[in-house]
């Protein structure tokens, strides 16, 4: 069994990392578009296997999609950073035209893959890939929640000196500032955490999570890295061992929450077949309405690809 991870960056690189510790498939396919790159980040990690006592065999390519051919899941992290004077026009245009033609060439060689989105403007990505591909919304989505969720979780095991793995969190909406994180659906150790932490410090904790990407950048000047990999790995992992994890995916809406042909981040059961099943949470009117204002957000960028005329 195969997974490949396009771009040989710092996300896709842990990506391509982590899911070599889980020990989950034969191969992983390291792709990138620069000679020599994903070929030495492979070796490297290779050498890790003695250490880390895992088999998966990781190989680096460069722009060699026959070498990714059948693979269960891809994931595509490629793309260009956001830089200096550029509008978030000319961003969505130079990523949308990468994300693209990747795509493609993904689904000529491997056409029942699942395709995991990491690539930023990430809702609009997961569109303009889903356009690319020509295949069913279940197998095309997004990682942002289970990395938003991360951030919030981690904050909060911190605030309340808890172990993260005894907190339980639901965010929803795009990924970015106008995301909708739902104090009532967060829970740590069954316990609801509105008993556990105040109004004010928890209202602090969320609004930190809208703009957690935002923080490290501030801090190093680029973006994250080992939270984005290990979030995409463990979105792999439940895929290839078919585990129906419920997760906040990025995915196609058509009806759900009163939405049509948008992607929201939304909670989702995850398995083999990628999408396997959209669930709606009860949310009430000030959810509701946090919900529309993000989708109207996400909607304006969908816009902008679609006015580019590239489909």
């Amino acid at each position: 069994m195969k997974v490949t991870v396009v771009g040989a960056g710092n996300v896709g690189a842990t990506c391509a990392n982590c899911i070599a510790e889980k020990d989950i498939v034969n191969e992983v396919v390291l792709l990138d578009i620069k000679e020599g790159v994903s070929e030495g980040k492979s070796l490297d990690m290779w050498q890790t296997a003695p250490i880390n006592l895992y088999d998966t065999r990781i190989k680096g390519v460069t722009n060699d999609y026959a070498a990714t051919q059948n693979s269960e899941v891809v994931v595509i992290t490629s793309g260009l950073p956001r830089k200096p004077g550029m509008s978030r026009d000319d961003l969505i245009s130079t990523n949308a035209g990468i994300v693209k033609s990747v795509t493609e060439n993904v689904i000529k060689h491997s056409p029942d893959a699942k395709i995991i989105i990491v690539s930023n403007p990430l809702d609009v990505m997961c569109y303009c890939a889903y356009l690319a591909a020509k295949v069913d919304s279940s197998k095309v989505f997004g990682m942002a929640g289970v990395l938003d969720t991360a951030r919030y979780r981690a904050f909060l095991a911190e605030a309340l000196n808890v172990s993260p793995k005894d907190i339980q969190a639901l965010l929803l909406g795009g990924h970015g500032d106008t995301m909708v994180p739902l104090p009532r659906y967060t829970s740590v150790g069954g316990i609801p955490v509105t008993e556990l932490i105040d109004a004010d410090k928890l209202h602090a904790i969320i609004e930190r999570t809208k703009v957690g990407g935002g923080e490290l950048v501030k801090l190093m000047g680029t973006s994250a890295w080992y939270a984005p990999g290990a979030a995409a790995a463990q979105m792999v992992e439940a895929i290839i061992r078919d585990q129906k994890r419920v997760f906040p995916v990025c995915a196609l809406l058509n009806g759900e929450y009163g939405m049509n042909n948008i992607y929201l981040g939304v909670p989702v059961v995850l398995g083999k077949n990628g999408i396997e099943k959209i669930i709606e949470v009860k949310l009430d009117n000030e959810e509701k309405e946090l919900l529309a204002n993000s989708a109207k957000a996400v909607r304006s960028v969908m816009d902008v690809l679609d006015n580019m005329k590239m489909f």
